[in-house]
This record gives structure tokens, C-alpha cells and sequence, in this order.
């Protein structure tokens, strides 16, 4: 399984990582719902289960994926500033871009 993020997610979970929060736990990216052909998804903080794989981004940050899970096998999280503030999470792998 692999994963991507852009520059400014990976400011925004270094941040969220090194809160009380975020002591010993990971990022999890999951399917909140899914439409034929596409999904959409959510991100949080989480500690690994026994079907989770732990993703190395090309950033450096650790991403928990289902491995049971198909469409979370290459989706790219990113953040933006603009036009609304928040994450934006695709899977260009699986033709969906939900979030």
C-alpha cells in the first residue's frame, strides 16, 4: 500500500503529532462511505489494529491503511488554505476524488 501528502498536510499532522493528542498514535486515513467507483474518506488520529498497515509517506509522516480496504491503497492527502481550509483527501489511483 502507499500513500502521498503535499507539503502543507504534512505541516498541519507534524502539528497535530506533536500534541498531547497525538502521544504514540498515528494518522489514520479511512473510508467513511463508498459510491460504485469511488470513496470518500476521513483522517484522524489513531493507534494501529491488526489490519492496518503502517504507510511511510514520501514526507516522512507514518499513515495507518486497512489493508482490507482497496481504495485506501494510494491516496494522496493534502491541505489547503484556500478556497475553505481543510484536508482534501483522493485516491488518483481509483479514479474518485472525494473527500
Amino acid at each position: 500500500m502507499n500513500a502521498k501528502i503535499n507539503r502543507n498536510a504534512t505541516k498541519v499532522l507534524n502539528k497535530m503529532l506533536s500534541s498531547e493528542e497525538g502521544e504514540n498514535k498515528f494518522v489514520r486515513v479511512s473510508v467513511t462511505h463508498m459510491h460504485g467507483d469511488h470513496a470518500h474518506y476521513e483522517i484522524g488520529l489513531d493507534t494501529p489494529s491488526e489490519n492496518d498497515e503502517i504507510v511511510e509517506t514520501d514526507k516522512g509522516i507514518k499513515v495507518l491503511l486497512d489493508k482490507n480496504q482497496e481504495f485506501l491503497d494510494g491516496v494522496w492527502i493534502q491541505y489547503y488554505y484556500v478556497p475553505e481550509e481543510g484536508f482534501v483527501i483522493t485516491n488518483p489511483s481509483k479514479g474518485g476524488d472525494q473527500h
